[in-house]
């Protein structure tokens, strides 16, 4: 059994507060999990734009990360404070089918080659 990290709500909110972090937290909490290639080809960012944010969210304890081989997949913390995943919610439901979200989770629907079939490189 995992134990609720600690979020101060100043780092919360700043973490929130960048379109990246932002749009990527918002895919997260639509698919279970997504792998690096998937986030920066739904987001449109280059790799080390991206994993420079994944790894700040997972700093703060926002995400998790496994490795599978070549690829690190990233998905939500479940142990996120209850107050934390609350707002996560509401922000999902009143941001996900707004601009660009819906649009990143569109590309990211069109995107080939997605782990789970061939992997992505």
């Amino acid at each position: 059994m995992f134990s609720a990290v600690t979020i101060q709500p100043t780092d919360f909110f700043a973490a929130l507060a960048h379109e990246t972090r932002l749009r990527c937290l918002i895919l997260l909490m639509r698919h279970p999990e997504l792998c690096v290639c998937e986030l920066t080809h739904a987001i449109g960012a280059v790799q080390p734009h991206v994993s420079r944010h994944l790894a700040q969210l997972r700093e703060l304890g926002l995400v998790t990360d496994r490795r599978e081989g070549l690829w690190i997949f990233y998905r939500v913390s479940p142990v996120l404070p209850d107050w934390v995943a609350a707002v996560l919610r509401e922000t999902f439901d009143a941001v996900c089918g707004e601009r660009p979200f819906a649009e990143d989770d569109r590309v990211l629907a069109q995107m080939p080659n997605r782990p789970g079939v061939p992997r992505c490189a």
